[in-house]
Parts: C-alpha cells; sequence; structure tokens
C-alpha cells in the first residue's frame, strides 16, 4: 500500500515550482488556492514551450513534416490524458476547461431533442415529464448549463437535498430518482465541503432507471487516483488548469458509443467528412466535438502534468492531501468562532477546507492573510445555492495540493487565530 508523501519529499517538489519561491506583501508566499487553480512545475512549462519551438504547427490539416509532428505530439496528450483517468484516446474530447464540457453536453442533449440526429440520439432527448437532477452542492458550472437545458427543452430541474452537515441525503436520492430521470449530473469532491460523494452508489441508481450519469471531476481528477471506467459513469469533465497544467484546456470524457451518437454542438472546420452546400456529415468522436483550431501547445502540457501526477503517485498524493486536510479540519474547529464547512475531523475529505469566521466577512478574511502572504479563496465559490443552504452568502477556503507542507497549514492556522482580534469581535461575532 503507497504511503503519504512526507514533508521532506514535499519540500523537493516545491523545487520544481518557480512560483513558489515568491514573496507577497513582503512575506513568502503561501499558497492555498489549488482548488481554484494550481501552480505548473517546470516540465509543464518547459513542454509548452518546447511544442512552440520545435513543433508548432496546424494540426490535422497538413500533410507537411511539421504539421504532422504538431498532429502526432497533439494526440499522444490524448492519449496521455486519457489513460490517466481509465479511458481511451477516442473516449476523450479536447475543451477549454470543464465548464465547455458541461455546456458541451448540454447543448448536444438539447440538438437531439429538436431532431437534429438519427435514432441513436433519442437516448439523449428530453421533452416534458422528464427530469435532470443535480445535487445541492453542485458548482454552477454543473447546475447552471442543466437549468438551461429544462428550459430549452420543457424537462424538470431537481436536487438531492443536503443535511445540516452538508452530507448528500442519500434515502432522498433513491426516492428522486425514478423513471423520469434522463440525466444525474453530480460533483464527486464538493469544491466547497471537501466531501468525497458515492459515485458508484448513485451511478448504479441511476442506471438502474436508464439514465445517464454525468459526473464533475474537477475537484478529484487532480487529487485522487480516478478510474472512470470503474466508476461506470457515462460522461464526465476536470480541467488542466486545477491539475498542475495550464489554463484553457479541459476534458470531456464519454463511454465508448456516447459520444459517437450524440450530434455535435460546435460546428465548422475540422469535425467532418463531407459537405455540401445544404448539409454535412460528421466524423467519429472525439474530432466530432472539436471544430477549429484546437489549444494544440496546452494540450501537450496538460499532458506533462499528468506524467508529473502519475510520476508523483495519485494515491500518495490523495493520502498526504487528507492529512492536511485534518490537520486543517482540525486545527480550525480549535479556534474559537470559527465554523468549519463539510465533514468534521475524523471524516473522509480531500485536502480542503471552507470555514466561516464569526463577525468577519469572508472577503475581509482573505485580505487579513494576504497581507500575511497567504493566499486563499473568498465567495461563494460558484455555489451559491450550497452557501444559502448552510446559511452563509460566503465563506473563507484554503485548499492544498503536492507541494503544500505541514508547516503552511500551521501558519494559516496562527493567522486566522488572530482575524477576531483583529477585527475586534467575540467568539459570537459580536464587537467588542
Amino acid at each position: 500500500m503507497p504511503v503519504a508523501l512526507t514533508d521532506t519529499e514535499v519540500r523537493r517538489i516545491r523545487n520544481d515550482f518557480p512560483i513558489l519561491e515568491k514573496e507577497v506583501n513582503g512575506k513568502p508566499l503561501v499558497y492555498l488556492d489549488s482548488g481554484a487553480t494550481s501552480q505548473n512545475p517546470v516540465s509543464v512549462l518547459e513542454a509548452e514551450q518546447e511544442f512552440y519551438e520545435q513543433r508548432n504547427a496546424a494540426v490535422h490539416r497538413g500533410a507537411h513534416q511539421l504539421a504532422v509532428d504538431a498532429t502526432d505530439a497533439f494526440e499522444d496528450a490524448r492519449a496521455t490524458v486519457a489513460g490517466f483517468v481509465g479511458a481511451t484516446d477516442s473516449e476523450l474530447v479536447w475543451t477549454a476547461n470543464a465548464t465547455a464540457g458541461l455546456n458541451l453536453l448540454a447543448y448536444s442533449f438539447s440538438n437531439a431533442s429538436v431532431g437534429h440526429a438519427g435514432a441513436a440520439a433519442e437516448r439523449f432527448m428530453l421533452a416534458p415529464g422528464d427530469e435532470v437532477l443535480v445535487t445541492e452542492m453542485e458548482h454552477h458550472a454543473n447546475l447552471i448549463p442543466w437549468q438551461e437545458l429544462c428550459r430549452r427543452t420543457g424537462a424538470t430541474l431537481k436536487f438531492i437535498p443536503i443535511d445540516d452537515d452538508g452530507a448528500l441525503r442519500l434515502e432522498e436520492a433513491d426516492r428522486l430518482i425514478t423513471g423520469r430521470t434522463k440525466v444525474l449530473a453530480f460533483t464527486h469532491v464538493s469544491n466547497v465541503l471537501g466531501s468525497i460523494n458515492p459515485v458508484q452508489e448513485l451511478t448504479a441508481m441511476a442506471h438502474r432507471v436508464g439514465a445517464l450519469v454525468v459526473l464533475d471531476a474537477c475537484q478529484s481528477a487532480p487529487h485522487l487516483p480516478l478510474d472512470l471506467k470503474a466508476l461506470d459513469v457515462d460522461f464526465a469533465v476536470f480541467s488542466g488548469h486545477k491539475m498542475l497544467g495550464p489554463t484553457g484546456i479541459g476534458a470531456l470524457y464519454g463511454r465508448a458509443g456516447l459520444l459517437d451518437a450524440m450530434p455535435p454542438f460546435l460546428t465548422g472546420g475540422s469535425m467532418i467528412t463531407t459537405v455540401s452546400m445544404s448539409e454535412a456529415q460528421y466524423l467519429p468522436a472525439p474530432q466530432r466535438f472539436e471544430a477549429g483550431t484546437q489549444a494544440v501547445s496546452q494540450a501537450v502540457a496538460f499532458a506533462a502534468a499528468v506524467n508529473y501526477l502519475g510520476e508523483t503517485g495519485m494515491e500518495r498524493i490523495h493520502r498526504w492531501e487528507m492529512e492536511l486536510g485534518q490537520r486543517l479540519v482540525v486545527g480550525l474547529q480549535a479556534i474559537d468562532g470559527v465554523r468549519v464547512l463539510g465533514p468534521v475531523a475524523g471524516r473522509d475529505r480531500t485536502g480542503l477546507a471552507a470555514f466561516d469566521v464569526a463577525g468577519v466577512h469572508a472577503h475581509d478574511v482573505g485580505q487579513f492573510l494576504d497581507a500575511r502572504g497567504i493566499a486563499v479563496r473568498v465567495g461563494h465559490h460558484c455555489a451559491q445555492p450550497l452557501h444559502r443552504r448552510l446559511g452563509l452568502s460566503a465563506s473563507t477556503r484554503a485548499s492544498t495540493y503536492l507541494y503544500n507542507t505541514t508547516d503552511e497549514i500551521d501558519q494559516l492556522l496562527d493567522a486566522v487565530s488572530n482575524v477576531r482580534g483583529y477585527f475586534g469581535v467575540d467568539a459570537s461575532g459580536e464587537r467588542r
């Protein structure tokens, strides 16, 4: 059984990340915002630069050697990223990010619903009486596209509620998943709560009634071993910039056969076989969903990022982050006036913790921490319904990665313990 990383190993890992040597406000940077965007190791930076210096050309469009080299690099990157999540290269579509992947699905389902494709696309069609099911903890990217899909098709959007601790109410999931459910879309790991949802259990419920399962893997693909085939989901999305890669590149996984049956969303060059002045025929997946010039150098760099993660060991990274997450929660729970969202100490969670300081707005907490060189995320984290359910408008979120040390967690905890005193509020949130 792989063991967790150690502080000594993490300090060596940090040498691969130039930005971590930076000072902020005269203090050494403590970067605890990887849940929003992770940092890049030198190997990722060099991979993108090497592509531009040695291989830059249009892919799938030229017969000259440079175009061949660029296409090979692009498709090799696809195979690498697909293999990282247990998929084949034909099951992975490049997207701009996970949000784009979810919108691709929702709009493709819309196109099926208006008869854009043939009989193979019937299972994606929605109409009045059909239902799409999400959860109360979803990021807006896995909520609003489904809201809009239901608006366009007349289907009904429902959600699985959470309890007061933020856990999904699975008994409600079992009640809500019925023969009317056409799509179940949910997050693997909550970007606010840090909780890990029971993917296989939920997927089995959905598949029993013939529903399609869409997994938001943005907070799981970077942080824990992920085998989408073993999880048995139909679709999944994740983003490069959250897993050591560049911005502007993400991926949509689709089970073999499903992508080929879906009608395209964006149309244009590079995704067709034959075009006349009145109609067009489309390539099979994944190319049918990759119209126009793609983010080629970003894909190459994304592959370098997953290679870095794979070489470090995803199980070891996951175990390390779980240790950091527990250290965070234990420390935060011990501070008077601090409320931690999500699983309490001792319960499984990723290395992420969102919290509320009584009487101090999250933005003020963030500025207080930033003055000490500590970078965290503040706001509703694109999860307004979840915050509203928990009685909050915003929270402060610290999120770790393979390059964070226990000392950095302790620096955060020490700073948070001084927030209320600085702003002159007591543990109940009242001004002194």
